[in-house]
Order: structure tokens, then sequence, then C-alpha cells
């Protein structure tokens, strides 16, 4: 699983990090912080962009990304 969100993380934050899809990068309503979020499989990749740098914040389960939000995002 390392390895699978190793490279999404390569495939899509290193060039177009900010790009959303349909399937695989949401950029969240409602947050300041995390801005975007990763859709992995089963695993969700909580994101900040600024500038040309990308901060991950958390790399957690689909079933733990509720639970994680709800304590660690930060509302605008």
């Amino acid at each position: 699983m390392r390895t699978t969100v190793r490279n999404a993380l390569e495939a899509h934050l290193r060039h177009e990090p900010e790009k959303t899809s349909r399937s695989r990068i949401k950029k969240l309503r409602g947050l300041r912080r995390p801005q975007y979020r990763l859709r992995v499989d089963e695993i969700r990749v909580f994101y900040d962009v600024s500038g040309s740098t990308v901060e991950i914040l958390a790399i957690v389960a689909k079933s733990e990304a509720e639970a994680w939000l709800a304590q660690f995002g930060d509302p605008g």
C-alpha cells in the first residue's frame, strides 16, 4: 500500500497538485486547512498547496478520514 500511495503522490501532486478531478483530487470546501484531498483506493491524503510547495498533512484510511477532518480540519 505504501508503494501505491507513494506512486500516486508522485503522479498527481508533483506537477498539478491543484488540478481537481472527478475521481482523484477534490478541493475541500469550508476548510482553510486542509485545502485538498487525494483519493488512493481506500486511503485519503489531505494536503495544502502554497506556491510550488505541497504539504502533506495526513495519510489516513477512508474509514478514519471523517474523524481526522473533525479533529484536525481548520474551518475557514
